[in-house]
């Protein structure tokens, strides 16, 4: 059996579909942080999925997978003012390799230059697929012809990818890769580990570095990287020897990637890999990072803060009022930040958000919407710009699926 079958969370699989109930209109008001949710008309149509969004100072994108047949279409969409543009396509192919987690991107970098990633099948294996990259100068009119960040050849598992700004211009990015994993059948059950690895791209697109930033990973938790003012921030889920399963950071620091730390000793000891994978969000020096675990079999989802670009975390402070299926999000804000998470009470699964101060002071829960509480609800997302969060979820009900959004104001 392959790792991604493995559910950590047995409760998940057996909830009900439940419908989109929006919190529209009527502030919710506690310790200071007060949200107005407002649902925005989606640009996704039908049997839409895998949304991402990211945000530069232009404003937010969002991003996601149409499905017609055996066809896969890479869409996005700017916010402009209070609606979305016309989608525009990026790329696609009846090869490509859609999941629930693993999601393809789209993001703007400090350049303008628009960048985009997808997985691309290489092999038979389930798990036989590539990160495949591309970039537009002109707004995604058009896009250039995709290539690959890294040259192994092997035909293993390549994703879970987080793009950001290279130092020095251009583009960088991180992912899992299962290059080492090549003995067994679908890339996860044979001998070796999945690592973490890094690539950067010159402002010519040539690329001029590649690392391993840990050699032994969860081989299937997303990755989160953050900017500060001391340089990037990567955050992921580590494997020990032992199973061990915690979240680790690792900054770059004067050209090189520093020694993995733990965020918190969770010492959560799990046998396969749970695909909950960590956020994170910056400021200056000052970092947020939300994450999952389940620890005795009791799921919860936690935030911490940083003061020193991730050096070192404070306590963390729990998310969830009673249990958590994780998928966590954090933006920072003046005061705190808001961390999103999906919370399982009473047999039904909420999108929600809260503020957490930075003393550990937590606002009432905002629930955004009702999503499923197994894995065809994909990941919630959230992302902050100016006095706006803008929320992208998975509305499904029976077979099809569509893309949703809102936004609030920060009061």
């Amino acid at each position: 059996m392959s790792v991604r079958s493995r559910t950590i969370l047995p409760t998940c699989v057996t909830l009900a579909v439940l419908s989109v109930a929006l919190t529209s209109g009527q502030p919710v008001q506690s310790d200071g942080f007060a949200l107005q949710i407002e649902n925005l008309a989606t640009p996704a149509a039908g049997q839409s999925s895998a949304p991402y969004l990211s945000a530069s100072p232009k404003g937010i994108i969002l991003s996601w997978v149409e499905r017609t047949g055996d066809t896969a279409v890479l869409r996005f969409s700017e916010l402009n003012g209070d609606a979305w543009t016309s989608p525009r396509n990026v790329a696609s192919g009846t090869n490509w390799f859609v999941n629930w987690a693993d999601v393809p991107s789209v993001a703007r970098l400090s350049n303008g230059t628009l960048t985009a990633h997808w997985l691309q099948k290489s092999g038979s294996d389930t798990y036989a697929y590539d990160v495949r990259l591309s970039y537009s100068n002109d707004d995604g009119k058009t896009w250039r012809q995709s290539f690959v960040p890294h040259v192994d050849g092997t035909q293993t598992e390549h994703g879970f990818v987080s793009l950001f700004d290279a130092p020095g211009g251009g583009l960088a990015l991180v992912w899992l890769d299962g290059r080492a994993m090549t003995a067994g059948h679908d890339g996860h059950e044979g001998s070796g580990d999945m690592s973490l690895r890094f690539a950067a791209y010159d402002g010519k697109w040539k690329q001029v570095a590649e690392a391993t930033l840990d050699a032994r990973v969860c081989e299937c938790c997303p990755t989160a990287m953050a900017m500060t003012t001391d340089g990037p921030l990567v955050a992921y889920r580590d494997r020990s020897d032992n199973e061990v399963r915690d979240i680790h950071v690792t900054r770059l620091e004067n050209g090189k990637w520093t020694a993995p730390v733990a965020v918190h000793n969770d010492e959560w000891r799990v046998p396969a890999c749970p695909v909950n994978g960590p956020a994170l969000s910056a400021r200056g020096r000052d970092v947020a990072v939300a994450w999952f675990m389940a620890k005795n079999d009791q799921p919860k989802s936690f935030v911490a803060f940083s003061s020193d670009a991730g050096r070192t975390f404070g306590a963390p402070v729990r998310l969830d009022d009673e249990a958590s299926l994780g998928r966590v999000d954090v933006e920072l804000l003046p005061d705190g930040a808001a961390a999103s998470y999906v919370e399982f009470a009473n047999q039904r699964a909420s999108f929600r958000v809260r503020r957490i101060a930075r003393d550990g002071t937590r606002s009432a829960p905002v629930t955004i919407a009702g999503v499923t509480g197994n894995r065809t609800s994909g990941l919630p997302r959230m992302i902050s710009h100016r006095d706006r969060l803008v929320f992208a979820w998975v509305d499904r009900e029976g077979t099809s699926s569509q893309v949703r959004t809102a936004r609030a104001t920060i009061r």
